[in-house]
């Protein structure tokens, strides 16, 4: 039988947690919360997203989601245009400016989960994502929309 503190989803948010910790370190010289990268990452990935499209994608709430959009919003980071034939959608585009502190951001991120994953060969490397690439389609769809990696 399997400890309890040892199952393999209490693992995987260990592991979650710990990552998540981690990233919000690379991202703080870049004054961005992870609700943020994430947001201003999805706006790139896929220029128009709604907000409501990235917070499923990013598994947060649409509260937070439009928390960290408000943020990028007045720091000339991303804009929210309307949505032709619905006034009401607001869609998400990032700046010159969010474009340019997404990279440098990226780069931090980058080395972050690297140092992380260094214990691991390439080829676990390639076995772990996979897998966790599996589990996350079963279990949110909505993030396979578009490659949503923070």
């Amino acid at each position: 039988m399997i400890s309890s503190d040892r199952r393999t989803g209490h693992v995987a948010w260990q592991i979650g947690q710990i990552m998540a910790a981690r990233v919000e370190r690379a991202l703080r010289p870049f004054h961005l919360t992870l609700a943020q990268n994430s947001a201003l990452t999805q706006a790139i990935l896929d220029p128009g997203v709604s907000s409501a499209t990235a917070a499923r994608r990013a598994a947060i709430t649409p509260q937070s989601m439009g928390t960290a959009v408000n943020g990028l919003v007045e720091r000339g980071l991303l804009e929210r245009r309307t949505a032709p034939g619905d006034r009401r959608t607001h869609r998400l585009h990032a700046t010159d400016a969010g474009l340019r502190l997404a990279a440098e951001a990226r780069s931090m991120v980058d080395a972050t989960h690297a140092e992380a994953l260094e214990v691991l060969t390439p080829t676990e490397q390639e076995q772990v994502h996979s897998l966790l690439l599996k589990l996350l389609a079963s279990l949110n769809p909505a993030a396979m929309d578009v490659d949503s990696a923070p």
